[in-house]
């Protein structure tokens, strides 16, 4: 049940993590087509803006999906070595 758990919350991850590269993508798109300005407000952000958006954003998700899958990979590395001490004389 655990390893099923693991399993699920690791493809969890992978779906997060592109699910948030899709909305930085639409984000920074929107931005450069001039949307995403309030009412009665100039401007939206730009070309030049939704440049920014995008590489900050796909930074953003980089270091969380990094640190998402860096903690799966403490667990199993923490697993591997119970089961290796586990196997001890």
């Amino acid at each position: 049940m655990r390893d099923f758990l693991i399993g699920a919350l690791d493809k969890l991850i992978g779906v997060v993590v592109v699910i948030m590269g899709i909305v930085v993508v639409v984000g920074a798109l929107s931005m450069m087509a001039g949307g995403g300005g309030m009412a009665g407000m100039p401007g939206g952000g730009g070309v030049i803006g939704g440049l920014v958006f995008l590489i900050v954003g796909l930074i953003y998700v980089t270091f969380v999906g990094g640190f998402m899958y860096l903690g799966l990979g403490i667990y199993h590395n923490t697993k591997r070595m119970a089961e290796a001490m586990d196997r001890r004389p």
